[in-house]
Formats: C-alpha cells, sequence, structure tokens
C-alpha cells in the first residue's frame, strides 16, 4: 500500500482545503514544487497532485505542474480541472505518470476508453468522490444518482486502470473514516483502489493497510502533525 502525500495547488500556491471548500485553506505554503520535493526526500515513492483552482474552474496551475515535475523524479498522478481528451493527453505528454478524471470521466465515459487505449490503462485513473453514498462531480458541488461500486465497474469496464476514491463526508476533517463504503467498492472492481479521506492517524493508516487498498492518500493530517509521516510508510507493502 503506497503512502501517497497530497499537493493540492490553489492560486499558485499548496494549500489545504476542508471539505474541498473555497476559503477553508487550513494550511498555505508558497512553493509547491519546493513542497512536492520534500516529500521525495522524506521517502515518498508516488506523489499526489491536484489542482485545485482547474477543478473549481478559478484557471489552471499547469505552471506549477510543470515546475514539480522538473524537480521530483518520482511518479506524479495528477487530477483537477481535466475537462477534456485533449487536456488529459497533454498533461501526459508533459510527464504526468497517471492523470485522474472526475467529472469528464462520468459524463464522457468514452474518454477513458479513448485515453486507456492511447496511452494504456495503467495511466488513467477515475476519481469517484462520494457524498451522503452517491458520487458527486463538479468539484464536489453536483451529486449523480448512481453509486461507487456501480460507477466503479463502469469505469473498470470502459478500460480505466485503477480508481481514486475520496470519502466527501471526511475530507479535511481529520475525524477518522468509516471503512465500509471503501470495502463495498473493493468488492466491485478488480482494478487498484486508492483511498483518500478523513486519514488522520497511524490507526487509520493501519487499518487502510489491512484491506486491499493500493494506496492513501493523506494531506491535512501529514501537514498539521498529526500524523508522522516516516512512521505511516512503515505500512508501505
Amino acid at each position: 500500500m503506497f503512502i501517497m502525500p497530497a499537493v493540492d495547488i490553489k492560486n499558485g500556491k499548496c494549500v489545504q482545503l476542508v471539505q474541498g471548500k473555497p476559503g477553508t485553506e487550513q494550511i498555505v505554503l508558497e512553493n509547491p514544487a519546493e513542497v512536492a520535493k520534500g516529500w521525495e526526500d522524506r521517502g515518498a515513492s508516488v506523489l499526489h497532485v491536484i489542482d485545485l483552482g482547474g477543478a473549481l474552474e478559478e484557471g489552471g496551475n499547469i505552471p506549477v505542474v510543470e515546475d514539480i515535475l522538473k524537480k521530483v523524479s518520482i511518479p506524479v498522478q495528477m487530477g483537477g480541472g481535466i475537462r477534456s481528451i485533449d487536456d488529459a493527453a497533454h498533461l501526459l505528454n508533459m510527464g504526468v505518470d497517471r492523470v485522474i478524471l472526475g467529472t469528464l470521466a462520468i459524463q464522457e465515459p468514452e474518454a477513458v476508453e479513448t485515453l486507456s487505449q492511447e496511452f494504456g490503462s495503467q495511466r488513467i485513473m477515475v476519481a469517484l468522490d462520494s457524498k451522503d453514498s452517491q458520487v458527486v462531480v463538479r468539484g464536489w458541488t453536483e451529486k449523480t444518482n448512481q453509486t461507487a461500486p456501480e460507477l466503479g465497474k463502469t469505469m473498470e469496464e470502459k478500460g480505466a486502470g485503477g480508481i481514486l476514491f475520496t470519502n466527501v463526508d471526511h475530507e479535511g476533517l481529520l475525524g477518522g473514516f468509516k471503512v465500509e463504503p471503501l470495502l463495498e467498492l473493493l468488492e466491485s472492481v478488480n482494478i487498484p483502489v486508492v483511498y483518500s479521506g478523513g486519514v488522520s492517524t497511524l490507526e487509520d493508516v493501519a487499518l487502510l493497510s489491512q484491506t486491499d487498498c493500493y494506496g492513501v492518500v493523506i494531506g491535512s493530517a501529514l501537514y498539521k502533525g498529526t500524523l508522522n509521516f516516516e512512521k505511516a510508510l512503515d505500512y508501505e507493502k
């Protein structure tokens, strides 16, 4: 199970929001590329980069992502603001190891099929963000009428090579999470699933390590120091 530090970018800076809501910035760091390099230096083997500005339609931060890619040598998976096949292709050609498709994948599943055929399924991940047991899109502002297990099966059939499952109900709150929704998703698909949302203690990491979860994204807990990164790395397997 990979421990994946989150580098969320907004207005050119590394930030942490509560439940993805603008105006709830709790951590603001000036240089995302330096932050990313810091995680690599501390032992991270994968980075999770999100263009929050792109996701919230405030304007992208692609030059910042380019800086990160120049600075680090470990794989970078990236999402946020990927509105078209061309957007995804640009990032993959730029050096992003794996793109994370959210709204685009759910509204246009054919895009997953096209990209996985062109670039390989292992480079295409679909974000399934769950709120009140339903998948939400457009920066977590609109609900769909489908559950993560339902959409997970569909995305696997379309060629997705992985799923990022975010429990929005717990995101950024540092209050732990319920593991049942993740287990339901893991039972429904055969492709790797990365978990995100509410991971705040080593006990949370230990719990996830006992599942078939491929990786875990950790943000606020690392930046606030409530979870020790080096100790979390002990659970990589």
